[in-house]
């Protein structure tokens, strides 16, 4: 394929020419921005439906550029990002599609993400049993024997859910298993710095079923792996999908203290 506009040690753009100049945001947007760390941690979620509304070339460019402050083994940096826009987004997305309605996943990942349907144990099985229920049936209203309803959310996936940006993320296969420990600091980074910029991010481990797909519309290399797609926009306040919400594990149940920690008074 042709040189795409940009690129960088970290960074593809492969799209449409975006803007430069620092987004005029609405008055509600600028006000759901993220002011400290702790309210950027409490208000990321996984947005399933974005507004069309463009993300200027200049904010994206600055939140990956920020983002590749992540702490990574010896600092050696070894993600690749992907930005699609526009037309090329649109063509990868209907490349997608065509496989998805075909049964065409290619290769296996190249990392097992996650364990095989119905191998999954507890308490792993059961919060995920919660979090479909809670999406499907009591978000999107979509019952657990409606195949065709949950297909029709998955296939949206692969349109980054509507928002105008989306990224793949890669890494070098040649850092082992600590690439991915390192593009997930990344990934966090992003994600954050996303909702300090009032944006909002859903990062996507479905688009690694498509591997073979992504690089027939991608220049990745054979040595990176894809780790996952992240959708990135202004997330749609009338979609009914974004009033999911997960909840979380007491503090009890996944830290151990060990010594003499003093308790809070």
């Amino acid at each position: 394929m042709k040189d795409a506009p940009h690129r960088a040690s970290w960074g593809l753009w492969v799209g449409d020419e975006m803007s430069t100049r620092v987004s005029d945001r609405a008055e509600d947007e600028v006000s759901s921005a993220a002011r400290t760390v702790e309210a950027a941690v409490r208000t990321r979620r996984s947005v399933r439906a974005f507004l069309p509304t463009p993300v200027p070339r200049a904010d994206v460019e600055r939140l990956l550029a920020l983002a590749a402050r992540a702490a990574s083994n010896s600092n050696s940096q070894p993600w690749h990002v992907y930005v699609l826009t526009g037309d090329a987004k649109r063509q990868v997305t209907a490349a997608l599609w065509d496989a998805l309605d075909f049964g065409r996943t290619g290769t296996d990942p190249r990392y097992p993400y996650q364990p095989p349907r119905g191998e999954w144990e507890e308490p792993f099985r059961s919060r995920r049993s919660a979090f479909g229920a809670a999406l499907y049936q009591d978000t999107l209203g979509v019952d657990r024997g409606d195949t065709e309803g949950r297909d029709a959310h998955h296939r949206r996936n692969y349109d980054f859910f509507g928002a105008p940006v989306g990224l793949i993320l890669t890494v070098s296969a040649h850092m082992r298993s600590g690439a991915l420990v390192d593009a997930g600091l990344f990934l966090q980074s992003l994600m954050l710095l996303a909702r300090e910029a009032g944006l909002d991010t859903c990062a996507q481990a479905s688009f690694i079923d498509y591997d073979a797909v992504l690089r027939e519309h991608l220049p990745i290399s054979d040595d990176e792996i894809v780790v996952c797609g992240v959708s990135l926009g202004h997330a749609d306040p009338d979609a009914a999908v974004n009033e999911h919400r997960t909840g979380r594990e007491a503090l009890k149940s996944f830290a151990t203290f060990v010594g003499e920690a003093p308790h809070a008074s």
